[in-house]
């Protein structure tokens, strides 16, 4: 585990890596790290909705997953999703790849259960060049992030150093 500074550097580390062109998601972050007050109070409508009313250890961790999530960089699955719907949330992403991977996507795969498939897709979308990371909460849904799969090591080392666990899909 890192130290605060540490931390704090290194979630703004990954939020750069994962939004380059949107600086809010990193500023977001870090007023979530600073700020766990103000940050629960100014975000209270949403972080209800994951059962948080005050700060937590991994708030600016939740922070990154939110702000990605508003930012189409980010698609949040429960762990029984449909896999159209998977399909259309992870199309949806402006992180996507140039590639289509759902070329490779066989018929039988679209029956399998969520995180089977979700495997699936990443491995596809490594056949294209990308990745699917999950940005683990510790949670009954898989927060999904896409990305060149040449910076998957990265992105993971810096959450592993942060205290927070990330995996790639497929892999």
């Amino acid at each position: 585990m890192s130290g605060p500074d540490d931390a704090r550097s290194l979630l703004a580390a990954a939020a750069a890596l994962l939004a380059p062109a949107h600086q809010a998601v990193t500023e977001r972050v870090l007023h979530a790290f600073d700020h766990p007050e103000a940050y629960v109070r100014d975000h209270a409508d949403r972080l209800a909705d994951r059962g948080i009313d005050e700060p937590v250890p991994d708030l600016a961790w939740i922070a990154l997953i939110d702000t990605l999530a508003d930012h189409r960089l980010l698609a949040e699955f429960d762990w029984k999703e449909d896999a159209q719907e998977v399909r259309s949330q992870l199309n949806g992403l402006d992180s996507r790849p140039s590639v289509d991977p759902w070329v490779l996507v066989e018929e039988d795969e679209m029956l399998l259960p969520t995180d089977e498939f979700l495997n699936a897709c990443g491995r596809h979308h490594g056949d294209v060049g990308a990745a699917l990371v999950v940005l683990d909460i510790e949670s009954d849904c898989y927060p999904v992030v896409c990305l060149r799969a040449a910076r998957v090591e990265e992105l993971t080392a810096l959450a592993k150093r942060a205290g927070f666990h990330a995996w790639a899909l497929g892999v």
